[in-house]
């Protein structure tokens, strides 16, 4: 399979965009760019300290994500990004014009739990209140499909790359 589509795969913390993003960029046939790697060293400090983001920090960050959608323009890519608020997608959309979001979603207990064993992440867990707080799930009218995240990263890669594949018909 493979998409000229520019996806963006969102969600609170801990929901596996990193992990879910390469695997599904190689169903895709596509490149993937991991959204962590867009942010400013401010804001990772910000957030490593176990302070929420305003919006005025996000702003960089989703500009230069959305730089690098729009280089992928025609050629598709997946990247990840909370893209918690639908501002945040509005404005990555402006830049890259015919994003597509895989909203990666679940139940907080599993997604709480998920946050605890990982190793070496900036993003402490008693930031996901302020995760789900801020989140805004996509609107009837923003391209994009929601998959649970239930199951191993490949079995929701595989569903989010059959959601998408549904969404072109």
């Amino acid at each position: 399979m493979s998409t000229t589509h520019v996806v963006v795969v969102m969600g609170v913390a801990g929901t596996g965009k990193t992990t879910v993003g390469p695997l599904l960029a190689a169903r895709l046939g596509v490149p993937y760019a991991e959204g962590d790697d867009f942010h400013p060293e401010a804001n990772i400090a910000k957030m490593s300290a176990g302070t929420p983001l305003t919006d005025e920090d996000r702003m960089p960050w989703l500009d230069a994500i959305g730089e690098w959608a729009h280089g992928r323009a025609g050629l598709g890519g997946v990247v990840s990004s909370s893209a918690l608020k639908r501002a945040y997608r509005d404005r990555l959309r402006a830049a890259a014009p015919g994003l597509v979001f895989v909203h990666l979603t679940g139940d907080r207990a599993l997604i709480e739990d998920r946050m605890s064993h990982r190793e070496g992440h900036f993003m402490p867990t008693k930031l996901l209140d302020s995760q789900f707080a801020t989140l805004q799930p996509l609107g009837a009218d923003e391209a994009g499909v929601g998959v649970d995240v239930a199951g191993t990263p490949e079995e929701i890669a595989d569903r989010a790359a059959a959601a998408l594949a549904e969404l072109d018909g």
